[in-house]
């Protein structure tokens, strides 16, 4: 135990000085270290792959589901898109420094809110290697000195891409301690980190709803909450038919384990028997189980739902479908299961899509998309550290702008208070 405190308290007094020199150093050096990790990634991608292949194979013995062996997988072409991500971060605007927005009062004093780094950041993750990259390159891109903490299923992999980060931070002249990956799969470790007010100033957990619920027990340190992503589609009796077949396959099936998967389709009445059952025949064919409301069950093959199917994340091939009798039965019922990650409409209906992008407080609300694209990358972030779900300064994809805090610069000339 006395051993593990140590290793913190070491971590984050390196972290915290760290981010002292982050925080003058340059944009032209922090991008460079980017690109250069990124450029190390490509150059070891065998490398990396025999780590993964360790990973997997651990992994598989400790009988990890499906959705947890794709999230942990890696091959040639995700591990160049990994480089490729790395390479996107690098190449975006500077984050620190910006006026926010500036002003002049009648007492003379000019002021301006500017951007600049939160300091440490806290990383908890569950099996994504890629979260080793995203996480280290944008909380550096803003300035900000990083503890990452992955599971003990992604080590090797993890680890791997880890290194090639400090090879990049080593060329760019910055500490390799910009850096750092707890060297403990001990849970008192993410005990320790979760209570380091001295050095932390935020955590940021990526994983499922038992992880983020004891970091939210746990944390003495502020949290950018990451909730599962319990995410549902309602198709409107005013949808395009093939918009409404297109996006709803693809949100469910293109990958099952990302939080962005639809895990929950909603049918307007009006069409539920027809273009419903053609969705619902077509997710079917992709090897999809469907648990469903009693007006589907007569469907060959098909489950009926129980309570327990509805505010679920399967992440796995399987959906729920429930008819609603409106729109307003659709927004009632989200409103009650939804984990305020992403939600969406298919429609035509301008009236119906303004109702439910006012009614859904969701942290991305989409129409006629589907929710896979609920990514940071996508919405042309380069990346993210994850989706926040909570509604303190950041909410929605977690880029590098939002990993910034700022502070107000005021000039006078003289000026004194009546």
């Amino acid at each position: 135990m006395a051993s593990i405190d140590k290793q913190m308290q070491l971590l984050g007094s390196q972290a915290r000085a760290a981010a002292e020199t982050l925080a003058f150093s340059t944009f032209e050096q922090r991008s460079l270290a980017v690109s250069e990790g990124a450029k190390s990634i490509s150059n070891q991608i065998d490398l990396i792959l025999s780590a993964n292949e360790i990973d997997m194979s651990n992994a598989r013995g400790q009988g990890l589901d499906d959705a947890m062996l794709d999230r942990l997988y890696l091959d040639r072409t995700r591990v160049e898109s990994i480089a490729s991500s790395l390479q996107a971060i690098s190449e975006l605007p500077d984050p620190l420094g910006r006026v926010l927005s500036q002003w002049e009062r009648p007492s003379g004093l000019k002021i301006r809110r500017v951007t600049t780094p939160l300091g440490v950041i806290g990383v908890i993750y569950e099996s994504r290697p890629n979260v080793t990259a995203d996480a280290g390159a944008l909380c550096l891109m803003a300035g900000n000195a990083t503890i990452l903490r992955g599971g003990s299923e992604s080590s090797y992999s993890s680890k791997a891409i880890f290194d090639c980060l400090l090879y990049g931070l080593q060329l760019a002249n910055l500490p390799v301690s910009s850096i750092q990956m707890v060297p403990t799969q001990d849970r008192e470790a993410v005990k320790y980190l979760l209570r380091m007010t001295e050095f932390v100033d935020v955590i940021v957990p990526r994983g499922g709803k038992g992880l983020v619920g004891l970091v939210q027990k746990e944390a003495r340190v502020p949290v950018f909450a990451h909730l599962e992503g319990i995410v549902h589609i309602y198709v409107d009796k005013m949808a395009d038919a093939k918009k409404a077949l297109d996006v709803v396959l693809n949100a469910k099936t293109r990958r099952y384990g990302i939080c962005g998967a639809a895990e929950c389709l909603l049918l307007h009445q009006d069409i539920s028997h027809e273009l419903g059952v053609e969705i619902i025949n077509s997710l079917s064919q992709q090897n999809v189980e469907l648990r469903v409301s009693p007006e589907f069950s007569k469907i060959n093959g098909i489950k009926l739902a129980t309570d327990d199917d509805w505010g679920r994340e399967y992440l796995a091939p399987i959906m729920a479908v429930k008819q609603v009798k409106d729109i307003s039965e659709a927004i009632q019922h989200i409103t009650m299961y939804s984990s305020s990650h992403t939600d969406c409409i298919i429609t035509e209906d301008i009236s119906a899509k303004d109702l439910f992008f006012s009614k859904i407080d969701s942290a991305i609300v989409m129409c006629n998309a589907s929710t896979q694209f609920a990514d940071g990358g996508e919405f042309g972030l380069g990346a993210e550290i994850g989706i926040a779900t909570g509604k303190m300064h950041a909410r929605g994809p977690v880029g590098v702008n939002q990993l910034t805090s700022f502070k107000y610069l005021v000039e006078g000339n003289g000026a004194v208070r009546d």
